[in-house]
């Protein structure tokens, strides 16, 4: 299964200076979950910021985005409304262009996106970091049957998704197959700029730049 994805019209020298943090990995992988912690941790630093998505399907408890119609979607794009937009597994999603003005103030963006934005965000935005966030294939399958999201599609089609490695190439990774609230430190602590020697944090650390 293939993606679309937009960035709003490229800006020259990219904007700043606050940083995008942008969140990828496949369908399984926990980036919800990690994301929704990390969030936490991160809830006294007011220079963070944690936009909401919009997408074209019913919205479920384990994501913070909003739900919106295919015909408000597409008014929002005709208006120019949305920073970056893409579309995956029939459904569109979003990012307000509010997140621009964030980025201007300083703070730093995060969002959890197609890994088909990468390529177009890093040329128009000066500051981006790319965080995957994978797991083994048959902790992605069971996570994914456990979820049995009807919007979500075929199980198969999801697992089998591919997009163009070569222009996704990620500055960190994190392999979620350990403790949860691990993990969400592990994303926080990149969120925040911080770093380390994961060799030093347990066998299951695997995040490098």
């Amino acid at each position: 299964m293939t993606d679309t994805s937009v960035i709003a019209e490229p800006h020259a020298g990219g904007i700043g200076p606050g940083r995008l943090v942008l969140v990828v990995g496949p369908s399984g992988a926990g980036k919800d979950t990690l994301l929704g912690l990390a969030k936490a941790v991160c809830a006294d630093s007011s220079d963070i910021v944690f936009p909401r998505r919009l997408i074209t399907r019913e919205a479920s408890a384990s994501e913070d985005n909003q739900q919106v119609s295919a015909e408000a979607f597409q008014l929002a794009v005709a208006g120019g409304d949305y920073a970056m937009h893409w579309e995956a597994h029939g459904h569109r999603y979003g990012l307000s262009r509010a997140i621009d003005d964030d980025i201007r103030a300083g703070r730093t963006v995060i969002a959890n996106v197609s890994r088909t934005v990468i390529a177009a965000a890093r040329r128009s935005y000066a500051n981006v970091a790319v965080v995957s966030i994978t797991a083994p294939p048959d902790v992605l399958a069971a996570r994914l049957a456990a979820r049995a999201r009807a919007s979500d599609g075929l199980l198969a089609q999801r697992l089998a998704r591919t997009v163009d490695e070569t222009t996704a190439t990620p500055d960190f990774t994190i392999v979620n197959s350990g403790s949860a609230d691990y993990h969400a430190r592990q994303l926080a602590r990149i969120i925040r700029g911080e770093r380390w020697d994961p060799g030093n944090e347990g066998k299951d650390a695997n995040v490098g730049d």
